[in-house]
């Protein structure tokens, strides 16, 4: 990956979480005080959507909100801006870790074509 699209990825990232400080999502509403939100909490979000899109994809739905996209697409892109707020809210490098994983993939015999295509491969 090119820098300029790490950096992408890290200023989403920062960019995605300031808007929900902005609205609110980090404070207690009831004391107006900053507050943690708990790591499990955000975690099972981005699965909820990730959910939400297999069943957008399993009925072939569009999406309720943006009715012009499939609900897939945009529940993708809501797990994207959760992803984001979250490495965003713990000051992860999400750009510089994509671009690690993607080089170590490359190298990884069980992403071989000839070794998923052997007895036991991963089919996917």
């Amino acid at each position: 990956m090119k820098q300029e699209q790490i950096d992408a990825i890290n200023e989403l990232c920062t960019d995605v979480f300031k808007g929900n400080v902005e609205a609110g999502w980090y404070t207690d509403i009831t004391t107006g005080l900053p507050r943690d939100r708990n790591i499990g909490e955000l975690l099972m979000l981005i699965v909820s959507e990730i959910a939400e899109g297999m069943e957008g994809h399993r009925k072939n739905l569009q999406d309720d909100k943006l009715p012009h996209r499939s609900m897939l697409e945009v529940e993708l892109a809501d797990a994207c801006i959760r992803i984001f707020d979250l490495a965003g809210y713990r000051g992860l490098d999400l750009g510089g870790a994509i671009a690690e994983k993607r080089a170590f993939n490359a190298t990884r015999a069980d992403h071989k074509i000839e070794n998923r295509l052997a007895d036991g491969g991963k089919a996917y």
